[in-house]
C-alpha cells in the first residue's frame, strides 16, 4: 500500500473515545487539539520546563519524580564509587538491572542506538502517577518514554533528553475465578483470569498463576520480560503452539491515552484500542496501566528435549537437517511441542524443544526412531551433548523451590538479600543479559514448506544459511499447527497475519558483551560488530531465498528493517494507522519503528515535513 493511501486510510476515523465514569479526565478532554507538534523540547532549550514546574510535577506524584543518572556515570572515579561497584557485580542479573530506572536490558545496538537513562522518570505506583506524567509531557511538548521491563532490543524504553515514565512498582498479580470485562456483562461468560499490573514480570504472573494457583497463563519464555511490553508486542512463550499468543488471551486493559484520560479497553468498551494493543507495539497508542489474560487449565506434563548432534562433514551435515525437518513435520508439527533448534555453522544441530501434555514415556518413544537413525551412524554422527529427555509436573515449571532441589543447574536466582524468593533466570537466558547487540534478524518461515515437495528446498536453505551464521527456528512462535481456537484468536490481533501460517520463527543475531556508556574497558567492538551483522544479513538472506514475502516478529527483528510496516504488520497496518490517528492524534507516543513513527525523525523530536 502506497503511503498516501495508507494516511487517507488513517485519516479517515474520526477522533472520539468514550470515557468511564469517574475516570481521570482534564477540563479539556473531548477538545484536544489536532494541530501538529512540530518539535519536542530538549534541555537548554527556552520551552523547556523551569525546576518550578518540575517541582509541581513531583508533587502531584507524591514525590516520585527521580533525576536519572546511570550508575556507571562515575565508573572512572577513583576510587570506584558503590553505585559502580554494584552495578559491575550485578551486570548478568536482569532482574537488578530492571530495577535501575536509567538502565535497559539490553546495552545498545551497533550504529543504532545505546543505553542511555531519561532526564527524569516518574516512578509511578498507581494509574494517577501515569495520568500526571503523561499530561506533563503533553503540555511541555516532552518526548515521553515508557518502561516497564525495559527487554527492547530496539531500544524502545529509552532515550536521552525525555521523560519516563517507569511502571516497575506498579506489579500486583490479583487471581479471579469468574471474571467479566466491564461492559460485557450478558455478552460474554465469567472466566477464570488474572489481573496484572504494568511493571510485572512473567515470573511474577507464572508464581502466582501456576506455582501457587495451579493454573496456566499464556506468557513470555523468557522470566525476566514485563507483562505488558510482551502482550502489546503480541507475545509467544514455550507453549505458544498449544495455548497461542499473550495478546490473543488478552480479556481487557487500561490504557491511559495521550490526552490524559483513563480508558478501559476490551472487546465492549473501546474495541479499536483494544484490538491495536493486542500486538500492535508498545509504545504507541499509550501508556498500559493494567491488564486482565485468561488463564486455562493446566496439563500434568510439561517436559524438554535437550542435546546436541555434531556432523562429521558437510554431506552429513546436510542429512541431518533433511532428516529432522522430515521428523519434525511428521512428529512435532503439533500443539505439544515448541522451542527451537539452533543450526550451527559448524555443522552441529543442537535442540532445546519442549512440551505440554505428553508424559516422560509418550515423548521418549516419540523420539526413539529419530535418534536410533542417528546413533545408526556413527562415522557420520557423534553426540556432542547427549540428548535428554525429562518430565516433571507442569505446577512445578516455574516453582523457584522445587528448582533448586531437582535442576540447580538450569536455573539463576536473584541472589540479592531483598529479592522474591520465586524470581529466577533460566540459565540459557542470561547470555542476553546486558548484551550490545551487533545484528538481529528474525522471519517468519511458511508452513508450506514442510510439504514434502518442498522440503529440498528448505534444507537446501537452512544449510546455506549455516554457511554464513548460526540460527535457529523458534517453533512455538509460528501458529501453524496450533488448535483452531488458539488461530482464531491470534486471527483477531494487530499481529502481522503472516504468523498463523509460519510454522516456526527463524531468529539470526550476533552480539558482544555488555556495553553500557562509562564501564570500564574498551567499549563495543564495531569492526567486529559489523562484520557479524553483515553476516546474520546473509545467513537470513538465504532463508528469504524460500520465503521471499516473509513479515518478521516486532520484538525480535531488524532495528534497520527499511518495510517495517509490512514486515511487522502487514495488512493490519492501514487498521493501526487509524486507531494511532484516534487516540493520538498529536503524536505524542513515539517508538522506534512503531505505529506512526514515520511521521517523526529518526530520535522522535521532530516531525517530517508531507511528502
Amino acid at each position: 500500500m502506497k503511503r498516501r493511501d495508507l494516511l487517507k486510510a488513517a485519516l479517515a476515523i474520526p477522533f472520539s473515545a468514550a470515557v468511564l465514569p469517574g475516570a481521570l479526565t482534564p477540563a479539556w478532554a473531548g477538545s484536544m487539539p489536532t494541530a501538529h507538534l512540530r518539535s519536542r523540547v530538549r534541555p537548554g532549550d527556552p520551552a523547556w520546563p523551569a525546576a518550578a514546574r518540575w517541582d509541581t510535577l513531583k508533587r502531584n506524584v507524591g514525590g516520585r519524580l527521580l533525576k536519572l543518572e546511570s550508575p556507571f556515570a562515575n565508573c572512572g572515579t577513583t576510587p570506584t564509587g558503590a553505585p559502580c561497584s554494584e552495578a559491575l557485580k550485578q551486570l548478568k542479573n536482569p532482574f537488578f538491572i530492571g530495577d535501575q530506572p536509567a538502565l535497559t536490558q539490553t546495552s545498545g545496538w551497533a550504529d543504532a542506538w545505546t543505553s542511555q537513562p531519561s532526564v527524569y522518570a516518574v516512578a509511578a505506583e498507581n494509574t494517577a502517577d501515569v495520568v500526571a506524567a503523561v499530561n506533563f509531557a503533553r503540555e511541555h511538548h516532552l518526548r515521553l518514554v515508557v518502561k516497564g521491563g525495559g527487554h527492547s532490543y530496539q531500544g524502545t524504553s529509552d532515550a536521552p533528553d525525555s521523560l519516563l515514565v517507569w511502571t516497575r512498582h506498579m506489579n500486583a498479580v490479583t487471581l479471579h475465578d469468574a471474571f467479566v470485562a466491564h461492559g460485557c456483562a450478558g455478552k460474554q461468560p465469567p472466566q477464570p483470569a488474572v489481573t496484572v499490573e504494568a511493571g510485572a514480570m512473567w515470573i511474577d504472573a507464572y508464581d502466582a498463576v501456576t506455582t501457587r494457583g495451579g493454573r496456566y497463563v499464556q506468557g513470555g519464555g523468557c522470566t525476566s520480560v514485563g507483562v505488558a511490553g510482551l502482550v502489546q508486542s503480541g507475545g509467544f512463550g514455550s507453549f505458544s503452539k498449544n495455548y497461542g499468543t499473550a495478546a490473543a488471551g488478552l480479556i481487557e486493559a487500561e490504557v491511559v491515552t495521550a490526552d490524559g484520560v483513563v480508558r478501559i479497553a476490551n472487546a465492549c468498551t473501546n474495541p479499536d484500542l483494544f484490538w491495536g494493543i493486542k500486538g500492535g507495539g508498545g509504545g504507541s497508542l499509550g501508556v498500559v496501566t493494567r491488564l486482565t489474560l485468561r488463564t486455562r487449565e493446566l496439563p500434568d506434563d510439561f517436559g524438554a528435549v535437550f542435546g546436541a548432534i555434531k556432523a562429521s562433514s558437510d554431506e552429513a551435515y546436510r542429512a541431518l537437517i533433511a532428516r529432522t525437518m522430515a521428523f519434525y513435520r511428521s512428529d512435532l508439527f503439533n500443539r505439544h511441542w515448541g522451542e527451537q533448534i539452533i543450526f550451527q555453522s559448524d555443522n552441529t544441530l543442537r535442540f532445546a524443544l519442549v512440551s505440554q501434555g505428553l508424559s516422560q514415556t509418550q515423548a521418549e518413544t516419540l523420539w526413539k526412531p529419530f535418534l536410533d537413525w542417528v546413533r545408526a551412524r556413527t562415522k557420520e554422527y557423534t553426540f556432542a551433548r547427549e540428548m535428554e529427555i525429562v518430565s516433571l509436573p507442569a505446577r512445578h515449571f516455574w516453582d523457584a523451590g522445587f528448582l533448586r532441589q531437582h535442576a540447580a543447574d538450569a536455573i539463576v536466582a536473584d541472589q540479592r538479600a531483598d529479592a522474591p524468593a520465586h524470581r529466577f533466570l533460566w540459565a540459557g537466558d542470561q547470555g542476553q543479559v546486558g548484551w550490545f547487540l551487533h545484528g538481529y534478524r528474525s522471519a517468519w518461515m511458511p508452513a508450506s514448506l514442510l510439504e514434502e515437495n518442498a522440503q529440498p528446498r528448505l534444507v537446501d536453505a537452512l544449510f546455506a544459511a549455516t554457511r554464513q551464521w548460526e540460527f535457529a527456528l523458534h517453533f512455538n512462535k509460528g501458529l501453524a499447527g496450533a488448535p483452531a481456537d488458539a488461530l482464531n484468536a491470534a486471527r483477531d490481533t494487530a499481529m502481522n497475519p503472516d504468523v498463523l501460517g509460519a510454522f516456526a520463527l527463524a531468529m539470526c543475531g550476533a552480539h558482544g558483551a555488555p556495553a553500557y556508556p562509562g564501564m570500564p574497558g574498551r567499549g563495543p567492538d564495531l569492526p567486529k560488530a559489523r562484520s557479524q551483522s553483515a553476516s546474520v544479513g546473509k545467513a537470513v538472506d538465504e532463508l528469504l531465498k524460500v520465503a521471499p514475502d516473509a513479515g518478521s516478529y516486532v520484538s525480535e527483528s531488524n532495528y534497520f528493517e527499511p518495510q517495517w510496516q509490512r514486515s511487522f504488520w502487514g495488512s493490519n497496518y492501514p487498521k493501526l494507522a487509524a486507531v494511532k490517528q484516534k487516540y493520538d492524534p498529536a503524536g505524542l507516543f513515539f517508538v522506534h519503528h512503531g505505529v506512526g513513527s514515520e511521521a517523526w525523525s529518526a530520535d522522535g523530536f521532530t516531525r517530517r515535513s508531507p511528502r
